[in-house]
């Protein structure tokens, strides 16, 4: 399928990856405090395991990966298991075109068998793609006959997506009342910022703006919105406190929530000592029903998980 076929069949199906409730009940606050973060021992590998992150069912985990086995520097990965109760099985590379002789990483599932994710590799169509330079890419997988062709998602300076010269991380898709946005970070104004790119008509998506009440000038990347649209997660070097507190560690998760779509985020807050450590957490991500939260710890895969309190919807 041709790069404006596949974008365009996503955009006449608006609802196809996340359909949101955009009400201001089904918010954080009806949420317990994230437990205390453990290992994904049967994911991890003495390889570097990272960008976490589970499918929409929750039946799968994407993992980027540079264990034995990879095609390139870095591979996308996934491990399946017949419950939400059940532990992962064996991670599997997903092989080419996914993957490539370069580094291929934040794997971002969607409903419909779409995947979204974020590659190195070189090519005319690529906003200068290259080492430390990725690029976002959309790729479908049919049962019948397994993955089609990735979809460069275009360059902001072409004005034909939210691409840039510079680097992608850590796409994040979602449907509100008010559109459909990607969010993802980029070093396209030098400093490592979060932004989200509208989905127009056509199904492209158009020039990146920067999401201000979440970006410092830290390093702000690798978001991930719920499904609802109303929470969002990233990684920060930032200080934990305006008095200049020093954070857990070179990149803590923090999480900001919203109480209608139409709102901008709240301050940005620490997730504090449950899930950040002395080491560097990024890449976070919550699960469809946010009580479990991924996110990559110095090579590993960690997870911390939540529960629903008594709430209105």
């Amino acid at each position: 399928m041709n790069k404006c076929n596949l974008l365009c069949v996503m955009g006449a199906a608006a609802a196809l990856p996340m359909v949101l409730n955009a009400g201001g009940w089904h918010d954080a606050k009806h949420l317990s405090d994230w437990g205390i973060a453990t290992a994904v021992a049967e994911i991890n590998s003495p390889a570097g395991d990272g960008c976490p992150i589970e499918s929409p069912d929750g039946l799968s985990l994407y993992i980027a990966s540079n264990r034995p086995g990879t095609l390139g520097g870095n591979d996308i990965w996934a491990a399946d298991r017949a419950t939400k109760d059940s532990a992962w099985g064996e991670p599997q590379n997903l092989g080419a075109p996914v993957n490539s002789e370069f580094a291929d990483f934040c794997p971002t599932p969607l409903n419909g068998s779409y995947l979204m994710f974020v590659s190195e590799r070189p090519g005319a169509e690529t906003c200068n793609a290259g080492p430390g330079k990725g690029d976002i890419y959309l790729i479908r997988r049919n049962a019948a006959f397994g993955w089609g062709e990735p979809q460069h998602l275009g360059c902001l300076e072409s004005g034909t997506g939210p691409n840039s010269a510079g680097a992608e991380f850590s796409p994040s898709l979602v449907t509100t009342h008010e559109g459909t946005f990607l969010y993802f970070s980029s070093t396209v104004s030098g400093n490592m910022d979060i932004y989200r790119s509208r989905r127009g008509a056509d199904g492209r998506f158009g020039p990146p703006s920067p999401v201000q009440e979440l970006n410092t000038e830290f390093d702000d990347r690798m978001p991930n919105v719920s499904r609802d649209g109303l929470e969002i997660v990233f990684s920060s070097t930032r200080p934990t406190d305006a008095n200049g507190t020093a954070a857990f560690g070179s990149f803590d998760v923090y999480v900001s929530t919203r109480r209608s779509t139409r709102q901008p985020w709240s301050a940005p807050v620490n997730l504090g000592a449950n899930v950040n450590t002395a080491g560097s957490e990024t890449r976070s991500s919550m699960s469809a029903d946010r009580e479990r939260l991924y996110f990559g710890r110095d090579g590993d895969i960690y997870t911390s998980s939540r529960h629903w309190l008594n709430h209105r919807h």
